[in-house]
């Protein structure tokens, strides 16, 4: 043997000692490869901002190309300047100041890769208000010429904005996780390692380069936003009925809410203190005897989607005006009144508590605002009060009731609300707009007014029978429940009271709209309906039903009578045969037809009043939305190591070639 190759003998015996030595002491610690990555990598959880499509170009936030985004984590407040690509740490409420500078400082903008925003009740309570949304919301759908009108006064609009980096709403765990590591950033400046952030928010839309809905929906990389409304009859329409239909009063409400970041959408005030509003109204009048024996039929429908174009009311209409079977029983020509329930939530917050009433005709609503007075003064209290909203208001604050107006300018209808030029909501489409944001009280005594006011209404001013009227109250303990389940995560829709109705996908609930999936139809399959549009339909349907005579039935395969159908399905696999008047009915966008599997956008149709501001939503598929950290050396420390490593082996080279010479030297001495 040679000299060199006994030098690399030994060094190659003396590698495998020390590595076999390593890898024994490490295998207590690892035990697989997740095991390994688990140590390497922290996920983080949070909440994405997410793109969406319009027929014009997009909004949201998606990862510039194919691959994932990585960039040293640095705190907004203390990055005067950026040196290099770097994901923003900043609180709430320098969010807005965050992204004005974004738009004006070019050079700083460039640097900008990604951002994470904190998120923790305490920031919340030192906020004046935040509001992605516009300052008139949905302005182009309104039936009147006022755009400059400013309900929401104090948004701010960034959320109808496209973005080229991620941006994710942290977790108050990862908030807390976050912060710690951003601060260790700051004081490892000379140090050789630094904790970056991966961002893996790839869009499809953004990979195959289709940049609007049409394109998109063409190539199949994104979905329609859509869901399915309900509408329910108390006491239910007999279709083979020979008695003569009824003048209808349509109550409304809305249960989807909008945010910048798709999966927090949570909407305490607006909208959904209106849905719980609604279903404790349905509650109250349920109990009710001789409904069936008034003047004229009572019907509720919860629309979805009309945070996005008003989606669930124009394809309500729509459907209406094609008599589909998803509003079998209904007809147009019969709704007398609209009576919406909109932001009821901080009614209590004003010193007066004053409900408003946004009315589109005064004189023709008269009725309806008598009614809700006399319905006021049957619960004989001094600490509310019912006032038509101020005259000097361009006309009604967006709402679902802007479609039946566009549809028809004499239609007769009222919304209520907890405000009357301005939104008192200062979280209106933001993620803080939570549980904490309402009162249970005010959702009481606005569901009160309602309940009693549509009693009366439906005696069409007949001598009301007083006693019947003092039996109508709201269950508060129902509408504390609802709070709990559709507004926290805990109990959330794991609640006993969802649970009785339908088995839940997942225990938060979220309001945000959602995609369309598969067929659109009025009974779809329960896999493609939310969790929450599931349980409002099956919540009205129970409430609305009078019992079946097949009880004893199979369902929902025996629930073969007129007007039977199964509810409560989902809770043991049996459910229940009951006469329920209680249809699906899709929501999505009115310019959209779905036909052998694809969606294709139509011309806009001059019948159709809001189809030429329909944007047309669609939001782009992704194969997974992901966010960890992990700890890099620096660059420069790898660039230093090479060098290192390269003047090693040339040393270790000279070092073998003059230690064999010397070694050949010394034997032939020998």
């Amino acid at each position: 043997m040679d000299d060199s190759k006994l030098f690399i003998f030994v060094l190659c015996l003396f590698s495998r000692f020390f590595l076999s030595f390593s890898a024994s002491d490490e295998s207590n610690s690892f035990q697989s490869v997740p095991d390994l990555e688990k140590s390497m990598y922290m996920a983080i959880d949070g909440y994405p901002c997410v793109r969406l499509l319009n027929l014009s170009g997009e909004i949201g936030c998606s990862n510039p190309g194919r691959a994932n985004i990585v960039a040293p984590v640095t705190r907004f407040k203390t990055a005067n300047k950026l040196a290099e690509p770097s994901a923003l740490l900043v609180s709430i409420d320098q969010f807005e100041d965050l992204f004005a500078r974004l738009s004006n400082d070019a050079d700083f903008s460039r640097h900008v890769v990604g951002v994470l925003v904190e998120s923790g009740s305490q920031l919340q309570n030192g906020l004046k208000g935040f509001s992605p949304d516009k300052k008139f919301p949905q302005a182009k759908f309104a039936p009147y010429q006022s755009g400059n009108f400013e309900w929401n006064p104090i948004g701010s609009g960034l959320m109808w904005k496209a973005y080229n980096f991620p941006v994710f709403l942290l977790s108050n765990g990862s908030t807390l996780a976050l912060q710690e590591i951003a601060l260790r950033n700051e004081k490892r400046k000379k140090s050789y390692t630094v904790d970056v952030a991966d961002f893996d928010l790839v869009m499809q839309t953004t990979k195959s380069g289709t940049r609007d809905s049409e394109s998109c929906l063409r190539e199949q990389t994104c979905l329609p936003l859509g869901g399915y409304s309900v509408w329910s009859a108390l006491p239910p329409i007999i279709a083979s009925s020979s008695k003569k239909a009824k003048p209808m009063i349509l109550t409304v409400a809305s249960m989807d809410a909008a945010s910048f970041f798709r999966d927090k959408s949570v909407g305490a005030d607006s909208p959904i203190s209106g849905l719980i509003s609604l279903l404790a109204v349905v509650d109250a009048l349920s109990r009710v005897d001789g409904l069936g024996d008034l003047d004229k039929q009572l019907v509720f429908a919860v629309f979805t989607g009309e945070a996005w174009g008003y989606l669930g009311s124009r394809r309500f209409l729509l459907e209406l005006d094609q008599h589909s079977d998803a509003v079998s029983g209904l007809d147009l020509a019969l709704i007398e009144t609209v009576l919406e329930i909109g932001s009821v939530g901080k009614g209590f917050a004003q010193d007066d508590k004053t409900v408003f009433a946004h009315s589109t005709r005064e004189k023709a609503t008269d009725g309806t605002l008598s009614a809700l007075k006399d319905a006021l003064g049957s619960l004989k209290t001094q600490s509310i009060k019912i006032s038509r909203a101020s005259k000097s208001n361009p006309g009604l604050p967006p709402s679902s009731l802007m479609s039946f107006l566009k549809k028809n300018p004499e239609t007769t209808g009222v919304v209520l609300e907890d405000f009357d030029a301005a939104f008192t909501n200062k979280f209106y489409h933001s993620h803080l707009d939570d549980l904490s944001n309402i009162n249970s009280s005010a959702i009481v005594a606005a569901a009160s007014i309602v309940a009693r006011s549509l009693y009366i209404l439906a005696s069409d001013k007949k001598e009301i029978n007083n006693s019947v009227l003092n039996t109508i109250n709201i269950n508060a303990s129902l509408v504390e429940e609802l709070l709990g389940c559709l507004l926290s995560c805990e109990p959330g829709l794991t609640c006993e009271l969802v649970n009785r109705y339908i088995a839940p996908s997942a225990s938060c609930p979220g309001h945000y709209v959602g995609v369309v999936l598969g067929e659109p139809s009025s009974q779809p399959y329960p896999s493609n309906v939310g969790d929450v549009s599931r349980f409002v339909w099956n919540f009205l349907a129970t409430k609305t039903a009078i019992p079946s005579k097949n009880m004893s039935s199979a369902c929902p395969n025996g629930c073969n009578g007129n007007g039977e159908m199964c509810v409560k399905a989902e809770t043991d696999g049996k459910g229940v045969c009951v006469i329920s008047t209680t249809r699906y009915v899709p929501a999505y966008s009115t310019r959209l037809k779905y036909e052998s599997d694809t969606w294709e956008v139509l011309p806009h149709n001059s019948s159709d009043t809001m189809g030429a501001a329909d944007p047309v939503w669609t939001e782009s598929n992704w194969e997974t939305i992901r966010l960890r950290v992990y700890t890099v050396q620096d660059t420069r420390f790898d660039q230093l190591v090479l060098l290192l490593g390269i003047a090693v082996a040339v040393l270790s080279y000279f070092i073998i070639v003059i230690s064999k010479a010397f070694i050949t030297k010394a034997l032939k001495r020998d």
